[in-house]
């Protein structure tokens, strides 16, 4: 496969959508706990969030409500892992500067940690990286980490 055409401006080549029963609070909170930063929030009837855009760095997602944008005619098989006794089907990795820094600021602000920071070395012909495992306020988990080595 080739890769010649480019994504639109601003648009990583890969992004994810996020679904949340409720969107609005999980968008606040991944803003002001992770360092995310609103980029477009798309609301309709009642303040419902019809699409959303959070950066971090070059990276990108998308917040939405469970069963996806209230126009579709059936609803997308998505769920927020609060409604299905936590499980996840899909975990995010961000890279940070500084994992440590990060863990810290999370942890106060309010993140549940799963796995304080640790490094992990892969051996001297790979690399070394630093991550926490932590989630979010409906369960999603999130790695984030700081390569170390390599």
């Amino acid at each position: 496969m080739h890769h010649d055409n480019p994504t639109p401006k601003d648009w990583p080549r890969i992004s994810t959508a996020i679904f949340y029963d409720d969107p609005r609070a999980a968008i606040d909170w991944l803003c002001r706990v992770f360092g995310f930063e609103l980029r477009l929030k798309v609301e309709g009837e009642s303040g419902r969030i019809e699409h959303s855009e959070l950066t971090f760095g070059e990276g990108l997602i998308m917040v939405g409500h469970a069963g996806g944008k209230s126009s579709r005619p059936e609803p997308l098989p998505s769920k927020s892992p609060r409604s299905l006794n936590g499980y996840n089907t899909q975990s995010l990795c961000v890279f940070v500067d500084d994992v440590d820094r990060h863990h810290e600021l999370a942890k106060a602000a309010g993140a549940r940690i799963l796995e304080p920071p640790t490094t992990t070395d892969h051996g001297p012909e790979y690399w070394a990286d630093r991550t926490y495992r932590t989630e979010d306020l409906e369960g999603h988990q999130w790695w984030f980490m700081q390569r170390v080595r390599g």
